[in-house]
């Protein structure tokens, strides 16, 4: 699981930062959260094909996280695009996008599809073999989503030698790799534990988007391994922060630590800030295993 931080500043776009963008890897699926202004450009900038895109998560409305989206629909036309494209995102979002592309006659040639969201509860919204998607509810000035990735347990590692030893054909390795004992020849019944080993515990990532500190969240997100959430505003300005419904550092991190999460990545930093490090130290009183996101920064989860 790798996640590449694509932008992870407040609002206005500089020629040095970006909004919020971040694309996450689990086992081959590609999933984009948010897509605000220039996320065409960092995806080009972090080598990241637009081809292996095919769902798109966003959080709210607000234009720092969306509006680089209906170009980037845009441009895969022009790409000539034809895998199908998923959107999740709140209700109004299919009728914004449709309406850009209606007016500016740019109907994609491949299939374009929405999921909109209006739950205020826990839902899931995304499900193959490999991968769980949720939403995590949280509190903002517009409805907002937060988005909880969970990977699937994975098939059991063969043990080789093992396997060798009682002379089982390849025929089975797919049924032992799936959990299932198997019955020799002879009789015996070989249990699955002695064949395989335990495949590597699942990881699970929680992306907590715009929102006022919110407790309510702390069960969807319990245990999770990286958890990511906003931090617009030092304690300094902890009055600033409920005005607009955002989070300081030091309430992110008291999500993080009342959470029991493994590691705790703070973006969606105000520029008003001379170093983004002060979020960093700010956290860390709190909750020690603190990183920073920044623009460009790719962390294997």
């Amino acid at each position: 699981m790798n996640l590449t931080i694509l932008g992870c500043y407040a609002a206005t776009p500089r020629t040095f930062t970006n909004p919020t963008a971040q694309v996450l890897e689990i086992r081959n699926r590609f999933f984009l959260i948010d897509c605000g202004e220039g996320t065409q450009v960092q995806l080009r900038k972090n080598k990241i094909k637009f081809s292996a895109i095919n769902h798109i998560f966003i959080s709210h409305l607000h234009g720092d996280h969306f509006y680089g989206l209906i170009g980037l629909i845009s441009t895969f036309n022009l790409l000539n695009r034809n895998n199908d494209l998923t959107v999740y995102g709140p209700k109004g979002i299919q009728e914004i996008i449709k309406l850009q592309l209606k007016l500016s006659n740019s109907w994609p040639q491949y299939n374009l599809n929405f999921v909109e969201l209006t739950s205020t509860e826990s839902e899931t919204i995304f499900e193959d073999d490999k991968v769980i998607v949720k939403t995590i509810p949280l509190k903002h000035r517009v409805y907002t989503n937060g988005f909880l990735f969970e990977e699937k347990i994975k098939e059991r590692k063969l043990n080789i030698e093992a396997v060798q030893s009682y002379e089982i054909d390849k025929c089975y390795f797919q049924n032992i790799k799936n959990g299932r004992d198997i019955l020799l020849d002879d009789g015996r019944l070989i249990e699955n534990k002695t064949l395989t080993f335990d495949p590597e515990n699942p990881k699970s990532y929680a992306f907590c988007s715009d929102t006022i500190y919110n407790e309510a969240m702390l069960p969807v997100i319990n245990q999770v391994d990286v958890l990511y959430h906003e931090t617009t505003f030092l304690e300094s300005e902890v009055e600033l922060a409920k005005k607009t419904m955002h989070s300081t550092a030091k309430e992110a991190a008291r999500i993080a630590l009342q959470a029991n999460c493994k590691t705790l990545i703070l973006g969606h930093y105000s520029t008003r800030y001379a170093s983004i490090d002060l979020f960093q130290q700010e956290a860390k009183t709190i909750f020690e295993n603190t990183v920073l996101a920044d623009d460009g920064k790719v962390f294997e989860l």
